[in-house]
């Protein structure tokens, strides 16, 4: 299971990167449910323990049902003032 986790903290890490490139500074990550549950698993089964994860890679976590089984890297104080701001990203196949 450390590859699913290390294949999820890669994908924020590299829409971090794209949104860093853009000239955003991204500093949330959107969750959906099910995606946030798939992600605290995995957590939890590596560090031990049956916590919730507040953090990921250095970016705070909010958890949106509407999201589902996807995660979104935002620059939450650009977000809306135009195009850009945000990576969507699959994070339960």
């Amino acid at each position: 299971m450390r590859g699913e986790l290390i294949r999820v903290l890669s994908a924020v890490e590299e829409k971090a990167n794209e949104l860093k490139m853009e000239g955003f500074e991204p500093d949330i990550v959107l969750f959906g449910k099910e995606a946030y549950e798939f992600l605290k698993a995995q957590v939890n089964e590596e560090f031990g323990g049956n916590e919730g994860v507040s953090e990921v890679s250095g970016f705070r976590i909010r958890v949106v049902d509407e999201l589902g089984k996807d995660a979104v890297v935002i620059d939450s104080k650009s977000l809306g003032f135009g195009a850009g701001g945000a990576k969507r990203f699959r994070v339960v196949e």
